[in-house]
């Protein structure tokens, strides 16, 4: 406790006191870069994607389920909170197919937690306070009142107190309680005590003691208010105490109470009076000190019920107060030996309240928010000296909105009352009660606190007296008539320190007995003079004329020097009276002292000091450190290098203590210092530092205590001096290189690296700072601080010591230390700092060097390494904006960056290659994401960025083939994204190189559809599986598996953790039941967290179906979700790309094979061998329309056959679809290509392609299904099929058709590009679309008649004419159908029409191709145009066998000669 004045005059006698000051009261200062900013854009739920299966129609089962839902039930499942999305902007999807790739693949991105995992990740530490922890209670007395009457003045203290311990926890809270006619109209409510816990204990409680003027002799006495009857005061009565109480100045001991704040078991207090019950025990005890919202706790009312009041606060009424008759110490309280005395009847009523602490208020105060520490009482003289540290707006210099730094203000915290409102509930007349623990804690002291607490205890005299003490600080003791110091805290607040203070009466004991509290405000330095003077008074109690006046009985005399820093007990004897220096042993001699030179007195003092150390190896070093800054030790400082290396020795409680000062004065001796204690400065840091970080209790590997330093409190002397970093990477960088050069620099250097971290930062900050100082006075107000340019030589020594660091890691990596990867961090960090303050080219230079040491494919441990070295300074906030390492160049950071994770994609390390593409997707998702980042030219600035990977994948396809599907589905979803946000000029240079690039680009779209398809495992032939796909089957739909990448398990954990119960969730929390009944089951868990976590904890060894389905069932829809719209965003987004790949063909601004397109054919087939959701079809006809309408005499040629004959079969497929909206879009795209053979092939080539796939779908499809009376009917596929072929050939739909499903109304009427005139022919689609109903029809009456066939042989040989008929536009189906004729002609005996289906065979095949040549080329002869052919080779020897069979059955029924002689000998034939 100081007097500003006088100490500030003193300061510059004394430079570690100005330092100490300095330490405490200056701002604390953090860089907001230092721990990035990410401000992301809001998310959404992901949308309800529809897989159509042929026999499903969830379109509509959906519309008319959301139909019947009523308004009321509407539960917009937009305001419902979930973690399933992310924003997306909707003027994105006008230029765009659907919504990005990227945020369907991480719906649940959180930037914090994928930062969180980097090894080494910095974690921002909350800056410590003085009440940094705990529980914050406030106490405010509302009445007392007894049934005798309040007619005379009561006092009180209230303070925390240690039950079990004996042991005060915090300084006296006054208190006063007058009569109503006392009171002063002027004199503000009474304040409320504000008081500091740790955590909630049964032992905690308030101890209240109360006191009242000394009771007259002869005089009304205490026991009034104790007594039965009668009950109130009688006139005369009232009339004395208010009388005496008006004369009488001195107080005595009256009652007093403990309540207990934690315990409701605990009854009664010592001395057998009830204790009431804990007031916070229902509502804190056990609770978390950090609770945010505080729940009603029950208010007892005066008339005994209960109630609730509006926040935290509960009235206690303290009805049994413990009534003294003599005094006592707080000791004796609870002695079960003292005498119980009547207990007082009245009540005390107390209002207690929890607030919320400090710790948790720093944490809610916004970056730019101002807010004022609650722990100083503006107006008290407490907060003259307690400067507690709370966030600010400002420093000293021009701040913006974007500044980089936040201060945390010490300065004139009392004058900052309007920043109190609406943040805090704290008023100004609050009493904040100093907690004692503070100067027992090992943390450092945060504030500026100088006090001496006295507690005299008893003075033993040989004859009874009225005894009170006056306590008074004397500067020395040469006159006793000069008046003391002014260094007593009165107990009325607001008045000012004063000269001496007494104690309370003790009436009539020979052995008197203290419980008073008195504070003292300490000098600043005090000398062997000061000290302590108690004076010894008796009063007479009598009545007299005028107030009684006391009689000195004897003096004591107290020594700071010698005794301040005691705890224990001290007896001093009492003089009689004061002789001139009578602190001086010789003058001891002269003095006459009572009880024969007794030591009567005894006291306790108790000092609180963050100034005066009492460790004396500190107070050396602070001695020796103010001698050499003074310049009056001698200049090689001997004594001051003996002090530094003490240091060592100091107790860990002191030393951690003072840290803060220490470590400023260290720094202050390694920038200012010579070398020789530069040097001892450094090793004597280290050595601090390492002890402090090694007695970590969470044994993080960064001490809270030293983050907070680096962070917060360390300023760089405000700019008083020169910056510390040029000092401090000199003194490094010198023990650095000789440690390189093999020199022995001793086991500090060890701890030097480990403590690496904090040395770099420091470095940083100062950096920063005098950054900030240099701009701070020219910079205009809404612009930036511009980086700071390094000077030569300190640039060359960070550039050194950096060297020799990186030396360290490559050395210690190989030899498999843990303290290589943590320093490797360490530098990333620091390179990470540097980009925010100093050139980032300069940064480029360690970074090259960085990558110098450890450039190819190195070792595992140190490829690890420059994976995270990457990681770390690629997350820095202005990555996107970093320049070229030469002005002509672009950013060189994500340069490097797609180098080395294209090499680690070669590395045998598999671990790394997940990891490299695990970097590059949370990269990309970090700038998707980014509020500052969502402008069209912003997202192309930064694809452009990430645009050469796409060109070095291309170069080393191997590599990519290589990855595991995990790690291809990361990959190719950057790809896509980075694709997306391209222009076109920039696209069309990955088709440019060459036409085999171009196939590889689309290889790796192809590899996009199979890896990330949603296939359910009820997916049958009609959605994609069937044999005769020429994409063969892949992989089904992501799993949930182990091998997956993380994105899954985000999503998952962060849906668990946001589960919302819809209105009407039963109570007991089944959300699942709706979606099964049988899951309520006991063992079934409650919460999708548990469920999750089960799932999770079961996944060893497990295959991806049975993970599947160890999820919860509502988890398991989530993950449907997911799958379902990131297949549909990749499948768009390939669309996309090819739309734009078949526009840039039809210019031929493009390489490719332009004589098939088959990049084109392949991925359109490709779309429609994999299952697609409505989203995409919707999507996927205007872009077939187009691709044919650019492309369509290529794609319809006959070497295109092959892709023209699968469009055909899955266009049929689709017309099967339940779903009117895709049935509807097959029927298009069928007419689509009935236009292109108008134009650009015969339609007679496209009528026998549709046949054949026509026969290939009905070879698959359920034609028929049972009826209830067993006969079968036509099936719905059929019937659906037949619809799809009449509509084909609709003129009267068609144009509102083509409307409904995107198109012009006259599309097909179009005229292609170099044709002049309309081709399209109503009457040969009807023809075309008949010869199709035809071959639908006689298939369908085959099926129907299958049961009866092997009965009825002559309906058989029907239907069979029937199919030979309807498929006489395919020879080989033609053919086909007449041979089963044939044999069923045979088994009637028919053989005549046996023979001429046989004939007819014959004739067919001898229309598509002579005999002569059919049978005289070899298979591989025959050209691949003629692949129809290829069925009659292998049926046609069986052929001419059936000719001749039938042949000679015919001679032998009619006696004819046989037409045609055949012979067979060795398989071989021949004819005539």
């Amino acid at each position: 406790m100081f007097c500003w004045t006088q100490l500030d005059e003193n300061l510059d006698q004394w430079p570690h006191l100005s330092e100490l000051v300095q330490c405490y009261r200056s701002d604390w200062i953090k860089d907001d870069n230092k721990y990035g900013h990410y401000e992301s854009i809001s998310p959404v739920s992901l949308q309800n994607q529809i897989f159509e299966g042929p026999d499903t129609d969830i379109e509509t089962e959906m519309q008319l389920a959301s139909a019947r839902q009523i308004k009321a039930e509407d539960a917009t499942d937009d305001d419902i909170p979930s973690s399933s999305g992310r924003q997306f902007n909707n003027n994105d999807f006008a230029k765009h197919f659907g919504q990005s790739p990227l945020p369907a693949y991480e719906p649940a991105f959180d930037w914090g937690n994928e930062r969180s995992m980097i090894f080494g990740q910095r974690i921002s530490e909350t800056p410590s306070t003085h009440y940094g922890s705990g529980l914050k209670i406030s106490v405010k007395v509302l009445s007392l009142s007894f049934q005798a009457g309040l007619v005379e003045p009561f006092y009180g203290t209230i303070c925390i107190y240690n039950r079990e311990r004996r042991e005060k926890l915090s300084e006296d809270f006054y208190f006063s309680a007058l009569p109503s006619e006392m009171q002063d109209a002027k004199v503000p409510l009474e304040p409320r005590g504000i008081f500091y816990l740790d955590a909630p204990s049964a032992s905690i409680c308030l101890l209240i003691q109360l006191e009242k003027p000394a009771t007259e002799e002869g005089g009304v006495t205490p026991s009034v208010y104790s007594r039965k009857e009668p009950v109130h005061l009688t006139e005369r009565e009232r009339q004395k105490l208010q009388v005496w109480s008006r004369i009488m100045p001195y107080r005595e001991s009256f009652a007093w109470a403990i309540v207990p704040l934690f315990d409701n078991s605990i009854a009664a207090a010592s001395g057998g009076s009830a204790s009431p019950s804990s007031p916070l025990a229902s509502s804190m005890s056990g609770s978390s000190s950090h609770e945010g919202v505080f729940e009603p706790i029950a208010k007892i009312t005066s008339d005994g019920k209960l109630g609730y009041s509006s926040g935290s606060s509960v009235i206690v009424e303290i009805s049994n107060l413990n009534k003294v008759k003599e005094s006592y110490t707080e000791e004796s309280l609870q002695d079960p030996k003292r005498k119980v005395h009547k207990p007082v009847k009245g009540v005390l009523k107390l209002e207690i309240e929890k607030h919320q602490t400090v710790h948790t208020e720093l944490e809610n105060v916004s970056e730019s928010g101002s807010v004022t520490n609650e722990s100083l009482d503006p107006g008290d003289p407490i907060s003259d000296i307690m400067f507690s540290k709370s966030p600010r707006n400002g420093l000293d210099g021009p701040q913006s909105s974007n500044s980089k730094w936040t201060g945390i203000d010490g300065k004139d915290v009392s004058r900052n009352v309007s920043n109190i409102q609406g943040n805090l509930d704290f008023c100004v007349n609050d009493f904040q009660a100093f907690d004692f623990r503070t100067t027992m804690r090992n943390e450092p002291f945060l504030q500026l606190f100088h006090c001496l607490y006295v507690y005299p205890l008893t003075v033993s005299l040989s004859r009874k007296r009225n005894l009170f003490i006056r306590v008074e600080l004397r500067k020395d003791d040469t006159d006793s008539r000069r008046q003391p110091l002014e260094a007593m805290y009165p107990r009325e607040r607001g008045s000012s320190l004063q000269k001496f203070t007494h104690t309370q009466v003790a009436v009539g004991a020979r052995v008197g007995c203290y419980h008073d509290e008195i504070k003292v405000s300490l000098p600043a330095v005090w000398t062997p003079l000061h000290h302590l003077l108690f004076t010894f008074f008796h009063v007479d109690l009598q009545t007299k004329l005028e107030a009684p006046k006391p009689v000195v009985i004897g003096y004591a005399a107290l020594p700071l020097s010698t005794h301040a820093q005691l705890r224990s007990e001290i007896s001093l004897p009492i003089m009689r009276e004061l002789v001139p220096h009578y602190l001086l042993d010789s003058g001891k001699e002269r003095l006459d002292y009572l009880e024969d030179g007794k030591s009567v007195f005894k006291l306790r003092l108790r000092l609180c000091s963050s100034v005066f150390p009492i460790n004396e190896r500190i107070r050396d070093f602070f001695l020796e450190y103010d001698r050499h800054t003074l310049r009056t030790s001698p200049p090689w400082g001997s004594e001051l290098l003996e002090a530094i290396n003490s240091l060592k020795n100091v107790d860990s409680t002191a030393l951690l203590q003072f840290l803060h000062p220490i470590l400023n004065m260290l720094l202050h001796l390694i920038g200012n210092g010579g070398e020789t204690l530069q040097v001892a400065a450094f090793r004597a840091m280290v050595n601090i530092l390492t002890r402090v970080q090694q007695e970590s209790v969470d044994d993080a590997e960064r001490n809270r205590y030293l983050v907070n330093y680096v962070d917060y409190a360390f300023d760089d002397f405000g700019g008083r001096q020169p910056p510390v970093y040029p000092g401090l990477s000199t003194v490094w960088g010198s023990l650095a290189r000789s440690k390189a050069k093999g020199y022995r620099v001793g086991p500090v250097y060890d701890d030097v690296l480990a403590m690496a971290w904090f040395f770099l930062e420091l470095i940083a900050k100062s950096m920063a700072l005098e950054q900030t100082r240099l701009f701070s006075h020219s910079l205009p107000l809404d612009e930036d601080v511009p980086p700071m340019q390094l000077k030569e030589g300190v640039f060359r020594c960070i550039m050194q010591l950096y060297d020799c660091l990186l030396t360290e890691v490559n050395e210690r990596c190989k030899k498999g230390l843990s303290l290589a990867k943590r320093l490797n961090s360490s530098l990333a960090f620091f390179c990470y700092d540097l980009l925010s303050i100093i050139e980032p080219r300069q940064v480029f230079e360690l970074v090259s060097l960085y990558l110098d040491k450890f450039s190819g494919v190195c070792q595992s441990v140190l490829h690890d390494c420059k994976l995270i070295f990457l990681q770390i300074i690629c997350d820095h906030d202005l990555f996107v904006e970093m320049p070229g390492r030469d002005p002509s160049d672009r950013n060189y950071l994500s340069s490097v960056l797609i180098q080395e994770l294209f090499l680690t994609w070669d590395h045998d390390d598999l671990s790394q290659r997940a990891k490299a593409a695990r970097i590059l997707v949370v990269l990309l998702c970090k700038h998707e994401f980014d509020a500052r980042y969502q402008k069209p030219e912003d997202k192309l600035y930064i694809a452009q960025l990430y645009f050469p990977l796409i060109g070095q994948i291309l170069d080393e396809m191997p590599v990519f083939y290589n990855l595991n599907a995990a790690e291809k589905r990361e990959v190719l979803i950057v790809i896509l994204q980075v694709v997306r946000n391209l222009d076109d000029a920039s696209v069309v240079k990955v088709w440019q190189q060459s036409i085999a690039r171009s196939r590889l680009f689309f290889k790796l779209l192809e590899e996009c559809l199979v890896l990330f398809e949603h296939r359910k495992p009820a997916d049958g032939m009609l959605i994609g599986s069937s044999s005769r796909n020429i994409v063969s089957d892949g992989p089904t739909s992501p799993k949930y598996s182990d091998k997956l990448s993380p994105a899954i398990n985000n999503y998952l954990s962060e849906a668990a953790r946001q589960e919302v119960r819809p209105q009407g969730t039963p109570d007991n929390g089944y959300l699942w039941q709706r979606v099964n009944s049988q899951l309520s089951s006991p063992s079934q868990p409650y919460s999708l967290r548990e469920a999750l976590a089960q799932a999770q904890s079961s996944r060893i060894g497990a295959s991806a179906q049975a993970l599947r389905e160890s999820l919860h069932p509502i988890l398991r829809q989530k993950l449907e979700l997911w799958e379902e719209n990131l297949s549909a965003a990749v499948s768009l987004q390939v669309l996309e790309i090819s739309e734009k790949f078949s526009t840039m063909a039809a210019s031929h601004s493009i390489a490719t094979d332009y004589g098939k397109l088959d990049c084109l054919s392949s991925i359109i087939m490709s779309f429609f061998s994999r299952n697609q959701p409505l989203a995409f079809w919707k999507a996927f006809l205007p872009v077939f329309n187009h691709v044919f309408d650019l492309h369509g005499a290529t794609l319809m040629a006959r070497d295109n056959d092959r892709f023209l004959k699968q469009v055909a079969f899955h266009l049929l497929r689709l017309a099967v679809f339940r779903n009117d909206n895709i049935r509807k879009r097959a029927v298009i795209g069928l007419q689509i290509l009935v236009r292109g053979s108008f134009y650009f092939m015969q339609t007679a080539r496209l009528r026998v392609m549709l046949t054949i796939t026509l026969s290939e779908l009905m070879s698959d499809m359920q034609m028929t299904q049972m009826k209830s009376d067993g006969t079968l009917e036509e099936s719905g596929e059929a019937r659906r099929l037949r619809k799809s072929l009449e509509e084909m050939a609709d003129e009267v739909k068609s144009s509102a058709l083509m409307k409904e499903c995107g198109l012009l109304e006259n599309a097909l009427l179009m005229i292609p590009k170099n044709f002049e005139e309309n081709r399209w022919s109503w009457s040969e689609v009807k023809s075309l679309s008949g010869s199709l109903l035809l071959a639908l029809d006689a298939s369908l009456e085959h099926a129907l008649l299958a049961s009866i066939m092997s009965m009825d042989r002559y309906a058989a040989a029907e239907s069979f004419y029937k199919l030979a008929m309807a498929f006489a536009a395919v020879p080989d189906l033609h053919i086909m159908w007449l041979l089963h004729l044939c044999d069923a002609h045979q088994e009637m005996q028919s053989c005549a029409e046996a023979a001429q289906c046989a004939v007819a065979v014959a004739g067919v095949i001898m229309q598509v191709k002579s005999p002569k040549c059919l049978f005289a080329c070899s298979l591989r002869k025959i050209p691949e145009h003629d692949y129809l052919l290829l069925p009659f080779c292998r049926t046609i020897c069986f052929l001419f066998l059936n000719i001749r069979k039938s042949l000679i059955n015919v001679k032998k029924q009619r006696g004819r000669k046989s037409l045609l002689y055949i012979s067979i000998q060795k398989n071989e034939v021949t004819y005539k």
